[in-house]
């Protein structure tokens, strides 16, 4: 780190780890003194003051704009509390809590995301990560050597190697179409897959939202084509569950694995995992102890000792995403986009690498700075400016990975934009 800026943010960390290793401590000395506001008491209010308020129920570290919520979210005081208060009654009485003192809670918490999501309960499994569910998911079947899966360019490395080292070594072939990267309409990504598919085809694994430019994919459309053809289609969805709203039955997808600790706010290392009840059948779990031929989807999620207080932690995330209300993050995430876009769209300096129509893109947007190599302009924006975003290579995207959270504001915003235009001209 080159300057006195970057020293200095560090700085406002103590200790670490009671000095057992040289990193930083993460204690932030104002936390225990932030109220916890019931945002239920202004639903009708879409106001910047109210997102404002908002932001001021997630603690980050002092200076920090952090547009990375795509790499991982942060969680809000609510759920912070919430799951230490779990933590502190599971270590009151370990074996109670842990072994069936908190069956209700765990089952709400499972409602809760039905309810959210656009799914019956039954259809819910609470797992740890995308990761694990497009794992689970890849290892059910028991493919044939000819049988082909579609997975297009874009897939994220754990939706892509489970396939590879299941499947594909069995003789399974793995298709690997090329998305564009630009595209103006659905019906062109669309095309892709229809293209794709052959008599062989048994499934379609694919990304809700791909990580790399945020493009929105076409489940719904890609669903019901390849539901006439009797292919099971699998999504991952890490980077859509939260971000805005949508209803997992009206999707139509068998299979779909989100990670919580993204756009749900919850704590780290907590996913949800759907699956049809019809296609429930296909599945296995991934690890087997006593209960493993329980017929319901909870046989996946059956790991015997497991992080109760984060699980529960999803259910307070769930609660404070409701008190603000789904369909009222859905229109921020459209109204961010289209606040950043318009700030970048007509400078010279920029070039966007997300398509533009809001059925193809929401709160995750991309862009390059022309003529600078990216990796240099996201250390540039954290040493100078104290900026996180997530840099992109791939695909020729040379860009920075833009995540507009509800934590965000259009104060940050302008002053993201204008770092990026000092770092243009400088």
């Amino acid at each position: 780190m080159k300057n006195n800026n970057r020293r200095k943010f560090l700085q406002t960390f103590g200790t670490g780890l009671a000095g057992s290793l040289a990193l930083p401590n993460i204690t932030l000395s104002h936390t225990a003194s932030t109220a916890i506001i019931d945002l239920s008491n202004q639903k009708e209010d879409t106001s910047e003051a109210f997102w404002e308020l908002v932001k001021t129920q997630f603690i980050l570290a002092p200076e920090l704009r952090y547009f990375n919520n795509a790499s991982l979210g942060a969680a809000p005081i609510y759920v912070q509390r919430n799951t230490k208060a779990f933590r502190e009654l599971l270590d009151g009485f370990p074996s109670k809590y842990m072994w069936g003192g908190w069956k209700e809670a765990i089952e709400g918490t499972r409602q809760s995301v039905a309810d959210l999501l656009g799914a019956d309960k039954e259809e819910i499994a609470l797992i740890h990560n995308t990761t694990e569910g497009m794992n689970l998911i890849a290892r059910s079947f028991d493919l044939k050597p000819g049988d082909e899966v579609i997975l297009a360019d874009h897939e994220h490395t754990s939706g892509r190697v489970c396939w590879e080292v299941f499947q594909a070594t069995k003789g399974v072939k793995l298709v690997r179409p090329e998305l564009p990267i630009l595209p103006k309409t659905v019906e062109e990504v669309v095309a892709v897959y229809r293209k794709a598919i052959t008599p062989k085809t048994k499934i379609i694994s694919m990304c809700h939202i791909v990580n790399t430019n945020g493009m929105i994919l076409p489940v719904k459309e890609v669903s019901e084509m390849a539901h006439e053809k009797g292919i099971l289609v699998a999504v991952d969805g890490a980077q859509g569950a939260g971000m805005f709203d949508f209803n997992l039955h009206d999707l139509g997808c068998d299979f779909y694995a989100a990670s919580a600790h993204k756009w749900m706010f919850a704590p780290k290392g907590i996913g949800v995992f759907y699956a049809k009840e019809a296609s429930q059948k296909h599945l296995k779990p991934l690890i087997v102890c006593r209960g493993y031929d329980d017929p319901s989807i909870r046989r996946l999620e059956n790991y015997n000792t497991r992080n109760l207080p984060e699980l529960l932690g999803l259910g307070a995330a769930v609660e404070f995403i409701n008190q603000i209300g789904l369909d009222k993050i859905h229109a921020r995430s459209y109204e961010m986009k289209a606040y950043f876009r318009s700030k970048v769209t007509d400078n010279p300096a920029f070039k966007l690498k997300t398509p533009a129509d809001d059925k193809l893109s929401a709160a995750i947007q991309v862009v390059e700075i022309v003529g600078k190599e990216v990796r240099e302009v996201k250390e540039r924006l954290f040493d100078e400016f104290n900026i996180d975003c997530r840099p992109m290579t791939t695909f020729g995207l040379n860009a920075l990975r833009i995540s507009l959270s509800i934590y965000m504001t259009k104060v940050d915003v302008d002053y993201l934009v204008g770092a990026l235009e000092k770092i243009a001209t400088g």
